[in-house]
């Protein structure tokens, strides 16, 4: 399947736990593209953000059930990937 960079990479996730891990440790966290493979999510953050990709990890997150009335659903199923870099390189997500 072929997929451009900016639809592999979908947004950055920002939460407490990703500033930490992003500040400590070069861990930066994003949620992609459900069909991308841990070699195409680390061509995309090289490309997008000019660094260099030590190690990429990925986790498919099912979607939580919810109700509305008497109606059940779901929200959608996505796919989150923690890119680490090498040093001396960083993101300036803010």
């Amino acid at each position: 399947m072929k997929l451009d960079d900016y639809s592999i990479v979908i947004r950055p996730l920002i939460t407490e736990q990703s500033t930490h891990f992003a500040s400590t440790k070069s861990a930066y966290s994003f949620e992609v593209h459900r069909k991308a493979n841990k070699i195409q999510i680390k061509n995309a953050v090289e490309r997008l953000y000019n660094v260099k990709v030590d190690e990429v990890r990925t986790a498919n997150r099912r979607g939580k059930p919810r109700r509305r009335g008497m109606f059940y659903g779901h929200t959608p199923a996505w796919k989150k990937a923690v890119v680490v870099l090498k040093p001396d390189y960083h993101i300036d997500l803010f």
